[in-house]
This record gives C-alpha cells, sequence and structure tokens, in this order.
C-alpha cells in the first residue's frame, strides 16, 4: 500500500518547512501552517524503517475530532482540513515543553515507580500504589520539547520557570489549559467505555500573543486509553489492564529487546507486522470516535495531498 513517509512540497508563498517525527509543517507566508501527518511510526524517540498504512489519516482524523470537541473551552490553532492527512493552523511559537497529565500510575510513572522514585517532575506520588491504580488528583509531569533525534527529558515546574523556559504568567494558563482538557477528554472517553490514562498536550502563541492548543489531541500517540469494563475487576487480581494506545507497539518492541538505547536493533517489522498494527490503529479510531473509519485513495497520495492543499491556499 502507499504510505507517506516524507514529503517535499512546494507550496503557494511556502516559507519554510519542519519535519518532526511524525508530521511535516510547512511555514505558509509567516501566517499560516499546514500540518501534514505522515505514516511513519516512532516510539522510545526513534522513527521505525517502516510507515503503517494509514496512520497518519487516522491520527489527523481524531486530532481534528478532538480539537472541535474542546474548542469552547480551549482555544486551538486549528482552521481547516483540505485533505484526510492534513490540518491547517494558525502559524504559533510553539512552547517548549510538553504538557504531560496523568490520571494513573501507568508507563513512564509505573516504570519509575517501580524503581523507587516517589517524585515525578517535582511531583509526588503516594506511597503504597500500585501500576495503574487511579492518583487522587491527576498529576501534571511536564517534559522538555526535544529537537529532532533527541529524547523528550522530565521536567519540573520550578525548572521550567527558573530556566525562564516558560513565563510564570503563561505556565500558569497552561496548566489551567492542560487541567479543563484532560477534564474534558476523560468525559469523552467515559461515553465510549473507556478510560483516558494519560496524554500530552502542546501549546503555541498566535502572532497576536495568544496562547492556543496545537499539534494532536487525544490521540492513540499521544494518549493512553484503558477499557473501562473490568477495569476494577483487573486491577484487584493483579492483571494487566485492556489498552487501547500506541503502548502495544512499545510492548513488542521491549519483548524483542529494543526500547531505544544505544546498541539496541530495531526488530524486523515483516508485512504481517505492519498490517496487525495498522489494523490496530483503525480498531483505535473506530473505538475513540465511535464512528467508523473510511480510507481514504491511496492511490498516489502525495499528488492527492499536493492537489488538495493548493487548491485551499489559493482560495
Amino acid at each position: 500500500m502507499n504510505t507517506i513517509n516524507e514529503t517535499n512540497f512546494q507550496f503557494p508563498k511556502q516559507k519554510s518547512v519542519y519535519k518532526g517525527k511524525v508530521r511535516e509543517v510547512y511555514n505558509i507566508n509567516d501566517d499560516l501552517l499546514v500540518m501534514i501527518a505522515s505514516d511513519r511510526l516512532s516510539a522510545f524517540d526513534v522513527i521505525l524503517p517502516r510507515q503503517i498504512p494509514f496512520k497518519g489519516q487516522i491520527l489527523n482524523q481524531i486530532a481534528t475530532k478532538m480539537m472541535n470537541d474542546t474548542a469552547d473551552i480551549v482555544p486551538n490553532w486549528l482552521i481547516a482540513n483540505p485533505d484526510e492527512n492534513v490540518a491547517v493552523g494558525n502559524l504559533c511559537e510553539p512552547f517548549k515543553v510538553e504538557m504531560v497529565i496523568r490520571g494513573y500510575l501507568s508507563g513512564h510513572a509505573a516504570r519509575e515507580y517501580k524503581v523507587g522514585k516517589r517524585t515525578l517532575c517535582g511531583v509526588a506520588m503516594p506511597e503504597g500504589m500500585e501500576e495503574n491504580d487511579k492518583f487522587p488528583t491527576p498529576i501534571i509531569t511536564p517534559s522538555t520539547k526535544a529537537d529532532n533525534g533527541e529524547h523528550d527529558e522530565d521536567i519540573s515546574r520550578e525548572e521550567i520557570l527558573a530556566k525562564g523556559i516558560v513565563s510564570e504568567e503563561d505556565y500558569v494558563v497552561l496548566e489551567d489549559y492542560t487541567r479543563k482538557l484532560f477534564q474534558r477528554g476523560t468525559e469523552l472517553a467515559a461515553k465510549r467505555g473507556l478510560i483516558l490514562v494519560d496524554t500530552k498536550y502542546e501549546f503555541g502563541k498566535t502572532n497576536d500573543g495568544k496562547i492556543v492548543l496545537i499539534d494532536e489531541i487525544h490521540t492513540p500517540d499521544s494518549s493512553r486509553y484503558f477499557y473501562a469494563g473490568g477495569y476494577e475487576e483487573r486491577q484487584e487480581k493483579g492483571e494487566k489492564q485492556k489498552q487501547l494506545s500506541k503502548e502495544f507497539v512499545r510492548q513488542w518492541l521491549i519483548e524483542n529487546g529494543f526500547q531505544g538505547k544505544e546498541g539496541q536493533q530495531i526488530p524486523e517489522m515483516t508485512d504481517e507486522k505492519i498490517i496487525e498494527i495498522s489494523n490496530r490503529y483503525i480498531e483505535l479510531y473506530e473505538q475513540i470516535t465511535g464512528e467508523t473509519f473510511v480510507k481514504a485513495n491511496t492511490d498516489n497520495v502525495l499528488a492527492r495531498i499536493e492537489k488538495n492543499v493548493t487548491e485551499f491556499l489559493n482560495s
């Protein structure tokens, strides 16, 4: 199947392009951003060697739906979606932190807890917790926004302010927006029989100084979900929770000896594994949104995107 590994477009009034792990962002006349969701797959901050069919479309469409479902409580950058893989929005100067919020002791937090740490990003975690237990109150554990190829790193609120990465005035807004979005995301997930376990949000400032939500929101790449049904029983029995997130990719890599560390080899990604991951992403889409996923035509996916975006910009 045709997948999107990278793009090299020249759109009208294009000034520059930034290529992240998954998304490619085109600056249009220092006014708009055209964000293209590729089919690249990253885990442990490493881009894996093969792409996943329809992954970019899935992430873009979930993020768009969730942006629309939260626009009444937090302003966002989004203007339009001229293509299944594309979001166009206001140009923003991104804050150099990711606002990670955790409702449960899972993933990275659980791994830190297991080795005896009781503080994460300057936030205390209660004693006596088991993996996947719910925190009394969701905790915000920011990370630095890494440049290409580098690992995001945990950082505390105090360090962010002391280093001047974000002003205190702005950081108060980021915390407030993060909690509001997580609360709304929790409510939206509950309607689908899901628990929003943890997620990350990214924010930027528009040219007129307004703080807005950018990038993706509540997607399986940026969030972890559990199935609500049977959660309590599984916790009581010490069983693994039924997850709906990219964690299944991480677990497969870990089982095959890869965690992004130096000297480790990425396991072979067979055609069967690629199709399995693609099908899991489609399942994630349908479970999170409650809608049937409609595959876009990928016969000539790059020409399709170029045509749709160029027509939108010219209009």
